[in-house]
């Protein structure tokens, strides 16, 4: 009982310091955890002072005394450089993202977005008690990368006014404002954040039509794999104006046209619509012609021959190695061999996929210059016979075959004054051998709505636009009960509690 009164003063002082860490942790100063250990650590130092007291000054005297007051002066000195250390980081910090996606840091577009502000950007998140660990690290990820973000989480019950003021209609809402513009959004993810800001920091919206009339696919399809409407929210999210046209029934194309897409016309353009899209052109138009599957060319090839681009009547085949399976023929080529010189593609190093690709390649001597911007491997062919790969599931690379890497997606410009004309600018085309990779099934698969949202951005003149944009990962949880919860949180103090106290009355035995 004596050694143990002698050590009853280190043992009082562990369950205070463990009960008044619970009592920050929960708040609550009538957990039983808190009130347990306090009572037991403040009997166990009375105990010691009481029965240990003389013990206690005496000890005072002793050289192993100076050395312990010297070991804790060290300690904390120590702790004292932790703090200041601390302090520092938080004023001047840096971040690192160790996984390999970098899925914790802000996309490309996202920065370059945000070196671009010339104003403050002021973000108010309403959260319930003002907190949202989620949303608030999300946007303390921003003001990290620009001193223009500045951002308040505030308690709706505490602020009405506000609530008021920004229309607030739920919690969890970011009221976002740039100059004189503003806008609420209720989802706090990068991709909506800053999809947000690129609404506010654009004064106006460029229209991309759809040309239709020829069996492309439909912009409001959201059910079948075929449809474009992913595409038309990809668009729309970057700030533009989409929608359709029916140019048969137009003298020609609306003079507001930021880009013209022309998405696999199952039937051929009348001789109307294909003067329309060439006068477009050469008055500073920008088209992007995504081919249909061969043979079929909806009129599309005789129209991007004049601007330094042949479609090949073919489809690209690529091998593809599969685990237990062998070498098995693949129609949808995964590219990751683009052209790093091109806008649309510089630093591009994303994979890519194209499903039922044509070869599209440029042709030098026109007025046009083309340039390549994605190619298949090598181990692919541009194979002729497109009926038997359809109808028998097989093909072999022929003497009429091309060998790869084959081109299937190219970019064209052409000054205006090359052209006859006397206004100054460049036409811009895009073609891809396959409007497959941009529907509602491929546009989310790999990099494939970057691709065209870059291709997009290069056609309109936004170049700035051009980058990776934010990834998006789906968080692993577990559902605990009370209990649970409780056991957990408990078990967590329980346990170095114990080998604490384990440790010191060892080393008091020892001693």
């Amino acid at each position: 009982m004596s050694k143990l009164l002698q050590i009853s003063g280190i043992i009082g002082v562990v369950l205070i310091a463990f009960g008044l860490i619970a009592l920050a942790v929960t708040e609550n100063p009538v957990d039983p955890y808190v009130v347990t250990h306090i009572i037991l650590g403040v009997v166990c130092v009375v105990a010691y002072l009481v029965t240990q007291g003389k013990n206690f000054l005496a000890s005072f005297g002793k050289r192993s005394t100076k050395y312990g007051v010297n070991a804790a002066v060290y300690t904390l000195v120590f702790i004292g450089v932790l703090i200041v250390v601390n302090i520092l980081s938080t004023k001047y910090n840096y971040r690192w993202d160790l996984t390999e996606s970098q899925v914790y840091s802000l996309s490309p577009q996202t920065v370059k977005l945000l070196g671009g502000l010339s104003q403050d950007l002021v973000i108010t998140g309403f959260f319930e008690k003002g907190e949202n660990p989620r949303a608030s690290d999300l946007i303390k990820s921003y003001a990290y990368h620009s001193p223009r973000v500045k951002f308040t989480a505030v308690d709706p019950d505490r602020h009405p006014e506000l609530v008021k003021q920004y229309k607030v209609q739920q919690l969890n809402t970011l009221h976002i404002a740039y100059g004189n513009e503003s806008t609420n959004i209720t989802d706090p993810t990068e991709e909506s954040v800053t999809n947000a800001i690129i609404k506010l920091t654009k004064a106006t919206k460029k229209n991309v039509l759809f040309l239709t009339g020829h069996g492309e696919p439909r912009l409001d399809d959201k059910e079948s794999p075929n449809g474009y409407a992913a595409a038309k929210a990809a668009l729309e999210n970057e700030n533009y104006q989409v929608k359709d046209i029916l140019l048969s029934t137009q003298p020609k194309v609306p003079d507001d046209t930021s880009l013209l897409i022309i998405a696999a016309p199952e039937k051929p353009l009348d001789q109307h619509e294909t003067e329309a899209i060439d006068a477009y052109l050469k008055n500073g138009g920008r088209i992007m012609a995504l081919m249909p599957t061969a043979p079929n060319d909806g009129g599309l090839k005789a129209l991007l021959k004049n601007w330094s681009i042949e479609v090949g009547d073919d489809i690209v085949v690529d091998q593809q190695i599969r685990l237990f399976q062998g070498p098995t023929l693949g129609v949808e080529p995964i590219a990751d061999s683009y052209n790093g010189a091109h806008p649309i593609t510089r630093d591009f190093k994303e994979r890519t996929i194209f499903p039922f690709v044509r070869s599209v390649q440029p042709v030098k001597g026109g007025s046009a210059e083309a340039a390549t911007l994605v190619q298949t491997s090598d181990t692919s062919w541009a194979e002729k016979d497109v009926a038997g790969v359809f109808k028998q599931g097989r093909a072999a690379l022929g003497p009429d075959d091309k060998k790869g890497p084959i081109s299937i997606a190219v970019a064209s410009t052409a000054s205006l004054k090359k052209l006859g004309g006397d206004k100054p600018g460049d036409a811009k085309v895009v073609a891809v051998g396959t409007a497959a990779f941009a529907n509602n099934r491929y546009i989310n698969i790999f990099f494939n709505r970057d691709f065209f949202l870059n291709a997009s951005n290069w056609l309109v003149g936004q170049e700035e636009m051009i980058t990776i944009r934010s990834r998006s990962i789906r968080a692993s949880r577990v559902q605990l009960t009370e209990r649970e919860s409780a056991a957990i949180f408990y078990l967590s103090f329980l346990a170095p509690e114990l080998l604490l106290l384990a440790g010191l009355i060892v080393w008091w035995r020892r001693r």
